[in-house]
């Protein structure tokens, strides 16, 4: 039995992990202050006798105070919204999260010994100009858009991993998470298959931003939560792309719902401000050095998602 800390643990892709590690009969920290993440999303564990849900902020000295005494084994960095609806609407405290939740967390594990591994994200490469993306590209971010609280912010916890484990020899390992969907996504969150899903489902419009000719890749929850797990319990140091390498425009992503649900319609609005053109990942080093890829086709994995929100 390992103790493991997880930020961001009552979230969408959090509870999963959660779950998993549950299952695999660890002792799980679960801190969260609710700014997306729900208790709804914990229903099925809330009351595991391994299992501690603590309401804190990342950024706060007060989590570092609490923790840093604690024997952790682990550490996973998933504390920050991570759809532009929610990271843009406080740009400041996206940002704070990004890089004093980092700093905390390194902290927490410098002190306590523990593996720490940050959930980064594809934003990190922008609207890239080499595509598929390898983890060696730099990528092509707008400091100064509207997404630069969350793309910059991330790309400066990044740095900070990779200088803690310079300066201290902190055993930090970055992963970056490619665009994911599955049960437990908000119905508000912003991304474009809840967001098409929800649609559909009340016969209203599935809103296209743009042409609908950009590119996503899409990776069920439950083939995510694996890779970050071989991740974790891996030596990599990283960064590696975690992410479903299947490419589809969103105008077919939506063509897809509305055909399998046989309601809703499509129409087009002025497209937003930096929206990446094509997001593929290259998942080469994940194949090789964690034997991962993921599993669930984009088809099954909608109808999973579809039955929960036809439940929510």
């Amino acid at each position: 039995m390992k103790n493991i800390l997880v930020t961001g643990g009552a979230g969408f892709v959090g509870s999963h992990l959660c779950e998993r590690l549950l299952e695999q009969g660890h002792k799980v920290y679960c801190v969260d202050n609710f700014y997306t993440g729900t208790v709804k999303n914990l229903v099925n564990i809330v009351k595991h006798p391994n299992f501690r849900l603590y309401e804190l902020d990342v950024a706060s000295e007060q989590f570092v105070n609490y923790f840093s005494i604690r024997a952790l084994d682990q550490i996973y960095n998933l504390a920050c919204p991570a759809s532009p609806v929610h990271y843009q609407r406080d740009p400041i405290a996206t940002l704070m999260t990004c890089v004093l939740g980092a700093r905390n967390v390194l902290e927490i594990a410098r002190k306590t010994k523990a593996r720490v591994v940050q959930a980064s994200t594809s934003e990190i490469y922008g609207d890239p100009e080499i595509h598929p993306q390898p983890e060696t590209y730099h990528g092509n971010v707008n400091p100064i858009g509207p997404r630069a609280c969350y793309d910059e912010g991330k790309r400066a916890a990044e740095t900070l991993f990779f200088d803690y484990r310079r300066k201290y020899d902190v055993n930090t390992g970055v992963f970056r998470i490619f665009n994911t969907y599955g049960p437990r996504m908000a119905k508000n969150d912003g991304r474009v298959v809840s967001n098409f899903i929800v649609a559909a489902l009340a016969d209203a419009p599935l809103e296209i931003y743009g042409d609908g000719k950009q590119t996503r890749s899409f990776c069920y929850v439950d083939d995510l939560v694996e890779g970050i797990l071989r991740f974790a319990n891996s030596k990599e140091i990283g960064p590696i792309n975690l992410g479903n390498p299947g490419e589809f425009t969103v105008d077919e992503l939506a063509t897809i719902i509305v055909q399998k649900l046989n309601k809703g319609y499509k129409v087009y609005k002025e497209p937003t401000a930096d929206d990446p053109k094509q997001r593929k990942p290259d998942i080469t080093l994940a194949k090789e050095k964690l034997k991962w890829e993921p599993t669930i086709a984009l088809s099954e994995g909608l109808d999973k998602t579809i039955e929960y929100f036809r439940s929510v």
